[in-house]
């Protein structure tokens, strides 16, 4: 903001000038003034883009030099980057619902996407935003738990996963072949470790068909001046990790440096917050050298999957549509590559629990901030950025401010939920599972969550101030520890 510290010296002119210079800077920056409900009105498009199973710390706008994103990385250049994002569920199902209903569990109500048709925009889903199984609803092109009054129209975009032609690998049982015949597919138990190095350009995979699909919506929308709400779920890095070869060539598998790993890692963890994946059980501790070949799957899926994500902001700059429309960029939670010698998801660790968050929006200036937020924060925020109403109901916080000023806060932990509560505040991670097992961790000097200091007398009094926290943010959502029952699943 524009500060004037003697407009008694100002003369007419000059001050006319200033008054000029502010007008013009309240169109493109978002300030906490009178003029902002107009300013939020102008957002006559959102598109929201989620992708399956990315952890945070792999891009390069969170500090990532390996994983090539440089176009999630241009638009985290000019949005908000949510450096303390945490999904409320820590597996596809759970997150899903909750995001779309702003609820912390058992999402009812009017969704996000029923809010936005109700209040009179198109409302349309490309690939997975509910809860589809991978790879098995993908290869069927079937809906999973999706809910059609969500939508006035939705896609799915089918491909054959492991079963595309390239070369395919099985990691945790060393098994490289090109054949089709007999691979890892839907219900085997091995198919979280298979890649495809593909043949092709891609072109084929339900990503690239998400990402065309969703170019055809922007067209044909923009071009009726129709106002919309555009949801579309990648599926990429989920298992199977398929792309092009030529996005496994940006990472030889002899150049990964796999996470760091202290000995008796696990002796502080209590068994019930311990990954069900693990390398021993899994079998690729046997495989040190296809634990790189995972990370090298991911990271071209990464890239794949970024290269879609910058074809729909590329066709949105092309139309010329970017200063009236929001583009939100997060996915439904992170992922386990062998930090802890944990694989996969599902349980409250950091790596799991943190997702990417990037909110680019006309007439906010760029910016990053270390805020706590949570994914049930996305319904009332993109409501709130459209200019329509908000259901009563949902749980979350309206982040404008924050996108109006990076220091400002909305909330100071964040909750995520998975055979217990892990919550985050800033300078420290507490986990209270259901039998009463308990970790805390110091964040600034243990990031990677290697010393569990709940027992601890040097941290009796952080542990003190995060029971504390924990209760009352249990009491105020209404949450119980009880767990629903999963069932299984093939996501």
């Amino acid at each position: 903001m524009l500060k004037i510290s003697h407009p008694a010296r100002l003369n007419a002119f000059g001050f006319c000038q200033i008054l000029l210079i502010f007008a013009v800077a309240s169109l493109r920056v978002g300030v906490a003034c009178s003029d902002q409900p107009q300013l939020r009105s102008e957002i006559k498009n959102v598109v929201l883009i989620i992708s399956d199973d990315l952890k945070a710390s792999v891009l390069g706008c969170y500090g990532d030099l390996v994983c090539r994103t440089p176009h999630i990385d241009a638009l985290a250049r000019s949005g908000t980057v949510f450096q303390r994002a945490y999904c409320q569920g820590t597996w596809c199902a759970p997150s899903r619902q909750s995001f779309m209903h702003s609820r912390y569990q058992n999402g009812t109500g009017v969704n996000l996407g029923a809010n936005f048709q109700n209040q009179g925009f198109y409302s349309a889903r490309v690939g997975k935003i509910y809860h589809m199984r991978v790879p098995g609803d993908i290869i069927a092109g079937t809906n999973g738990l999706d809910l059609k009054s969500t939508w006035t129209e939705r896609y799915n975009s089918a491909g054959q996963e492991a079963h595309s032609p390239g070369d395919y690998a099985c990691l945790n049982l060393d098994i490289f072949t090109d054949e089709l015949a007999n691979r890892q597919s839907t219900k085997m138990p091995h198919r979280p470790f298979v890649t495809v190095m593909l043949d092709g350009d891609g072109a084929d995979q339900p990503d690239a068909k998400s990402a065309a699909k969703a170019i055809e919506i922007i067209n044909e929308k923009s071009s009726s001046n129709t106002p919309f709400f555009l949801a579309v779920g990648l599926v990429r890095p989920h298992y199977p990790m398929v792309a092009p070869k030529k996005y496994f060539d940006l990472y030889p598998w002899q150049s990964i440096k796999p996470p760091i790993q202290i000995p008796n890692d696990l002796a502080d963890i209590p068994p019930i917050g311990r990954a069900k994946s693990t390398s021993q059980k899994s079998g690729i501790a046997d495989f040190p050298d296809n634990q790189k070949r995972m990370w090298a799957g991911y990271y071209a899926s990464v890239t794949f999957m970024d290269d879609q994500v910058g074809k729909i902001i590329s066709e949105i700059d092309r139309l010329g549509i970017r200063d009236s429309t929001a583009i939100v960029f997060t996915s439904d939670h992170g992922y386990h590559l062998g930090e802890h010698d944990f694989w996969l998801k599902s349980n409250l660790h950091e790596e799991v629990t943190r997702v990417p968050l990037i909110i680019d929006a006309p007439g906010y200036r760029p910016g990053v901030t270390s805020s706590p937020v949570e994914l049930v924060d996305l319904y009332p925020t993109l409501s709130s950025l459209a200019a329509i109403k908000t259901p009563e109901e949902v749980e979350g916080s309206d982040l404008t401010p924050i996108l109006e000023n990076p220091n400002y806060r909305v909330r100071e932990t964040a909750l995520s939920i998975n055979n217990g509560y892990a919550l985050r505040g800033d300078a420290w991670t507490y986990i209270r599972y259901t039998d009463g097992a308990e970790e805390f961790y110091d964040m600034n000097s243990d990031p990677n969550q290697f010393q569990n200091l709940v027992n601890d007398p040097k941290a009796k009094d952080g542990v003190a101030e995060a029971r504390a926290a924990l209760n009352t943010r249990i009491q105020r959502s209404a949450l119980s520890l009880k767990q629903k029952k999963k069932k299984k699943s093939t996501n």
